[in-house]
C-alpha cells in the first residue's frame, strides 16, 4: 500500500508577516502567520511551513515568538526554520513547537550541522532546505534567500545532506516560484531517484494538475505550496478530492 502524499501550505514570514513574491523577490504582505495556520489545519493540510525567509540574510535569530503563535493553532506537524545555524538554534525552535526544523544557508557553510543536529534530535526531526536555480544542464545551490550562488550542484548536495542525517528534503524550484507555472518535475524528479529519504516539492503549484504531476512525473513525497493557498485560489479539500479521483493516495479531510 502506497504512504499517503502530503500537502503542504508554506508560510514565508518577514518580521511578524506572512510574504509572498516571484523567484524570491517582489514580497507582498499576504496575512497573519497564526491565523492563516488555524485556516489550514481546519482544511486539512497535511503538515505546515514556516520559514523566516529574513533570518539568514539579516543575520538574525530565528522567530520563536511566531512559531508558538502557529504551533498553538495546530494538531498537524509544524515544520520551522530560518537562520538555525547551531544546536542550540535548532533546540529553541523545536521547544517553540515545531515537530521538524529546515537547515539551509548554515549547513551549506557547514554541513556538520546537519549530523550535529540529527544525532541530538533525530534524523526525522531535521529536513534539509535546497533552494535551487537552473544553470545550464544542471541545478545549482542558492543560499541567503535564493540571493547568493553556493558553487554546489543541488542532486550532489542532495545526497551529501542525507549521507549526513538530513531525514527529508525540501527542494524549492527559484525558476518557478511564484509563477504558477507548475512544478520542476525534472528537478524534484532527479533529487527523488538520488536520496533515499521523503522529498518535498516547492515552487510553481497553481492547478491540480501540477500536483498530479509532481507525484507521478515528479516521484515526489509531498508538495509544497503558498499562494494558491494564501489567496484561496485552491481550497485543499478540493485538490486532495481531485488527486484521489486519479488514485493518487491522500489523507481527505473528516
Amino acid at each position: 500500500m502506497s504512504l499517503a502524499r502530503r500537502i503542504i501550505p508554506c508560510l514565508d514570514i518577514d518580521g511578524d508577516r506572512v510574504v509572498k513574491g516571484v523567484n524570491f523577490v517582489g514580497l507582498r504582505d499576504a496575512g497573519d502567520p497564526a491565523k492563516l495556520a488555524a485556516r489550514y489545519n481546519a482544511e486539512g493540510a497535511d503538515e505546515l511551513v514556516a520559514l523566516d525567509i529574513a533570518a539568514s540574510r539579516d543575520q538574525r535569530p530565528t522567530f520563536l515568538e511566531t512559531i508558538r503563535r502557529v504551533a498553538a493553532e495546530l494538531a498537524i506537524p509544524l515544520t520551522a526554520g530560518g537562520g538555525i545555524r547551531t544546536v542550540e538554534d535548532a533546540r529553541s525552535v523545536l521547544r517553540a513547537g515545531a515537530d521538524k526544523i529546515t537547515l539551509n544557508t548554515a549547513a551549506v557553510a557547514r554541513p556538520e550541522l546537519i549530523s550535529e543536529t540529527s544525532l541530538e534530535f533525530g534524523v526525522q526531526a531535521v529536513v534539509l532546505a535546497i533552494d535551487a536555480k537552473r544553470a545550464g544542464d544542471q541545478w545549482v545551490v542558492m543560499v541567503r534567500g535564493g540571493r547568493e550562488p553556493a558553487n554546489r550542484d543541488a542532486i550532489a548536495w542532495a545526497k551529501e545532506g542525507v549521507a549526513l542525517g538530513a531525514g527529508e528534503i525540501l527542494v524549492t524550484s527559484m525558476d518557478r516560484d511564484g509563477t504558477k507555472s507548475g512544478f520542476d518535475t525534472a528537478l524534484t524528479a532527479a533529487i527523488s531517484s538520488a536520496v533515499s529519504v521523503p522529498v518535498i516539492a516547492s515552487g510553481g503549484a497553481k492547478l491540480p494538475a501540477h500536483f498530479a504531476e509532481i507525484f507521478t512525473a515528479g516521484r515526489a513525497d509531498a508538495a509544497l505550496a503558498a499562494s494558491i493557498f494564501h489567496d484561496s485560489i485552491q481550497p485543499i479539500r478540493e485538490l486532495k478530492e481531485f488527486l484521489a479521483a486519479r488514485g493518487i493516495p491522500v489523507r481527505l479531510p473528516c
